[in-house]
């Protein structure tokens, strides 16, 4: 039998040759696969590990992964090497942190960027803002109904604008903390969309079923969050499937037994 370290080191191997990208990428990226290729390897197991093409999926990840890291901008690579020096700096008594909804605060995200020496001042090492992104007017549910991770709600301004903020609070030594929704999206999403047109592939990116039956399931044993909104957990789609619907009817619940999932996913969070 295989030891463990053999194991993963053919599996690292194998990720290697998926992915061309790899012996292409920079030193430091080649470093940190070498690192923490084994814990992800051991998080990503238990979750797809039983699939034939569980290698694959890990390679697509690195991949997405390895894309981010070339358009990574130098100031970050070198706040990551700091923050990996010293991987308990979030949890230092001296951090203190402000929250805020942008538009009720200041009404843009420009605004916020107005007042970061008031928030220096104030001694703030973070500062977390609401989800700020693009919803549906009418259905946002506070802003977590995203209809994007690339886009803003348009009244506070757009995704430069946060990537200015983002700037100028590590300018001033604090960090930008955002609200980054990843159970379920907005019916209004793109993948959403293409789910509600058939596409098979984005169908397979939510619970949807052709009948009550596993919904029926399902909710012998689910608690039901907004009854007014709608009863149980799924609401029926305009072509007769059910769809997993854990809160509002507008929001659908992501299914993350699919990898492709959680690449996409990993993709909106490596972009922001």
């Amino acid at each position: 039998m295989l030891k463990i370290e053999d194991q993963v080191a053919g599996a690292a191997a194998y990720v290697r040759a998926r992915v061309p990208s790899l012996a292409g990428a920079d030193a430091e990226f080649r470093r940190r696969f070498d690192a923490h290729f084994p814990t992800l390897l051991a998080e990503l197991a238990p979750l797809y590990g039983a699939r034939g093409d569980f290698l694959d999926r890990v390679a697509d990840i690195l991949a997405t992964a390895c894309d981010a890291w070339r358009e990574r901008p130098a100031d970050l690579r070198a706040l990551d090497l700091r923050r990996e020096a010293k991987p308990d700096w979030f949890q230092s008594e001296a951090m203190l942190g402000g929250v805020c909804y942008a538009d009720r605060y200041a009404g843009t995200i420009a605004g916020l960027e107005r007042d970061i020496p008031y928030f220096k001042r104030l001694g703030l090492t973070y500062f977390h803002v609401m989800p700020p992104f693009l919803c549906p007017a009418a259905n946002s549910d506070g802003g977590y109904a995203v209809s994007s991770y690339r886009a803003l709600a348009p009244k506070l301004g757009d995704i430069e604008d946060l990537r200015g903020f983002a700037a100028a609070l590590r300018r001033e030594g604090m960090s930008l903390c955002l609200d980054f929704i990843f159970n379920h999206t907005s019916d209004e999403h793109e993948w959403a969309r293409k789910a509600a047109a058939g596409d098979p592939e984005h169908s397979d990116f939510y619970w949807i079923f052709p009948d009550r039956e596993m919904p029926g399931a399902f909710e012998r044993t689910t608690r039901e969050i907004f009854p007014d909104d709608h009863p149980g957990s799924f609401i029926r789609l305009p072509d007769g499937r059910w769809i997993w619907s854990t809160f509002y009817r507008f929001q659908w619940d992501l299914n993350y037994s699919n990898p492709a999932v959680f690449r996409a996913m990993a993709g909106e969070m490596l972009y922001l």
